[in-house]
């Protein structure tokens, strides 16, 4: 798989490891050291099961045994979409424990995903749950190993059905320990993670033990990790800001505890603080109002939540205010990052108004950052620009996509991030929008997210999306789909006045106003701006 992988070049990978950013460690043995340390501590709990560091380091030798006899091992690619139940993890360790590399899809993934990332991948094997959210996962998989030959294992945690094929994730949880595990290299790939773009199938993001570790390490640090942690995963365990930023990983690499929700509605959510103590929980912006609705109302105890990080999406400063205040002895942490690498964080100490309009700083003081105009030039602190970044534990290339790489990275192994953002002097960033996510009114350039975050503080809005429709006179216009919060949607004339009084110029108001019941979403959370698009193209409805 080396040839597939763009890797550090070595001058930098020397200065990371001798400034001990990378080091020897791998996720082969990571289980039996916080198990040698940690044993008898709780390591993951979800609806069913509790286990022990202990527990579920055994459980991983006996899967990663069963996978083994399958013919499972080094360098092998297996799809891994689960939701959040223990199993995730435990077919994850197993998996590095064999040296073979999980591919995280997503819960919502199809045909057209799964079977786009099995051949992309040359998946050896896809690891499902029998029926989910009311979805047959089984009849998916069977479609998808017909169509790429690689797949040649589909292991279903629950029942296998009429696929006599399949092997039941039980059975491999039954099997002979592993007698040997492999020992790979730190710079080694550990897992491939799915670009979070909103157009276009995903990409393959290759992270190494080195990088990755290091990656959930320094964010913990950040949140001030410690074997009193509890994280609770209330998105989907396989998104990188839910398993590494801290997440899952960063609780489990001090001794802490993972709680995995198995949806994240706020008084289920709530429930699972009181009892398990839970310390720290990450959501994004979709959730966040939901969450503050049930604050309202709650009678559980959230005493133990000492830090709520926000992120996958920009929150908007108003929303970021509201929680502050409404959740008191909660810490806010505004979380901006991408699964290619930098992670920014607002930090635990930052006075209240950078945390509720900034998007964070970078974790490692190794991150490198620029912002630059549309010829690469730097732009004075202050002023709007498109996000460069290099460093330990981002990218140098995707997996397998020479062509877009040279697109998407700089001679000099700058990645390019889409985002356009604004640097405070204290080098935290406020993040404006995507490059290509401007509507362009008569020459005027109308930033989306800009907008959207203005009117999401509007009292009838719940969701908003701003998008361009071609306009003869003007070029674009721009189109407001709005989730009103009661029966009546603002009018475009109440929208603008709402904008105005906020010092909004008057171009930047929406040209047209859609109502929607639901806002869609992408897999990770994020207004699905492709499906609105097509909404778009469909014309209003009647």
């Amino acid at each position: 798989m080396t040839s597939d992988v763009v890797t550090w070049p070595a001058e930098d990978a020397a200065r990371y490891r001798a400034r001990g950013y990378w080091g020897e460690e791998t996720f082969a043995g990571f289980l039996a050291d916080r198990t040698a340390r940690f044993g008898d501590r709780t390591a993951v709990v979800d609806d069913r099961v509790r286990l022990t560091y202990a527990e579920l380091d055994s459980l991983t030798d006996r899967v990663a045994g069963g996978l083994r006899a399958l013919g499972i091992g080094t360098g092998d690619r297996v799809l891994v979409q689960l939701p959040n139940r223990a199993e995730f993890l435990v077919a994850w360790f197993a998996l590095q424990k064999l040296g073979a590399v999980p591919v995280h899809t997503q819960p919502g993934h199809r045909s057209s995903e799964i079977t786009h990332l099995s051949r992309l991948s040359e998946a050896v094997a896809y690891l499902i749950p029998d029926v989910h959210n009311r979805f047959d996962h089984r009849e998916l998989a069977a479609a998808v190993r017909a169509e790429v030959p690689t797949l040649k294992h589909v292991l279903v945690v629950g029942d296998p059905g009429e696929h006599s094929e399949f092997t039941a994730f039980a059975d491999l949880a039954s099997a002979q320990p592993l007698e040997r595990r492999t020992t790979p290299s730190p710079q080694d790939v550990a897992l491939l993670l799915l670009s979070g773009g909103t157009t276009g199938l995903p990409k393959l993001i290759p992270r190494t033990h080195a990088d990755y570790l290091y990656n959930g390490r320094a964010a913990g640090e950040v949140c001030g990790h410690t074997g009193e942690t509890v994280y609770l995963a209330a998105l989907p365990v396989a998104f990188n800001y839910t398993m590494n930023c801290p997440g899952v990983l960063g609780a489990l690499a001090v001794g802490g505890t993972a709680v995995l929700a198995s949806n994240p509605d706020p008084s289920y959510c709530f429930d699972l603080v009181e009892r398990e103590r839970v310390t720290i929980s990450a959501i994004n912006p979709q959730l966040a109002p939901l969450w503050l609705a049930e604050r309202e109302v709650t009678t559980a105890d959230l005493s133990s939540l000492r830090v709520l990080q926000i992120g996958s999406a920009r929150l908007s400063d108003d929303v970021a205010r509201k929680v502050i205040s409404d959740f008191p002895g909660t810490t806010l942490q505004q979380v901006f990052g991408m699964a290619e690498g930098l992670l920014c964080l607002t930090r635990i100490d930052d006075e209240p108004e950078i945390i509720a309009t900034t998007q964070g700083r970078p974790i490692s003081p190794a991150d490198e950052v620029r912002v630059t105009d549309d010829d690469d030039r730097d732009v004075p602190d202050g002023e709007v620009g498109e996000l460069l970044t290099r460093g330990p534990y981002t990218l140098r290339g995707y997996y397998r996509a020479p062509e877009h790489n040279a697109r998407t990275f700089t001679e000099d192994g700058f990645y390019r991030t889409g985002d356009r953002v604004r640097r405070l002097r204290s080098g935290h960033l406020v993040v404006v929008g995507r490059s290509k996510d401007q509507i362009n009114r008569g020459g005027e350039k109308i930033p989306a997210t800009e907008v959207e975050n203005h009117l999401q503080a509007h009292p009838g809005i719940e969701s908003i999306a701003l998008l361009p429709a071609p306009d003869e006179e003007l070029g674009e216009r721009s189109v407001a789909f709005v989730v009103p919060t009661g029966e009546k949607t603002p009018t475009r004339r109440e929208l603008a006045a709402f904008l105005t009084e906020r010092g909004v110029a008057a171009y930047k108001a929406p040209d047209e106003v859609r109502t929607l019941e639901t806002m869609p979403l992408t897999p990770v959370g994020k207004m699905d701006k492709k499906v609105l698009a097509t909404l778009l193209a469909e014309g209003p409805t009647a």
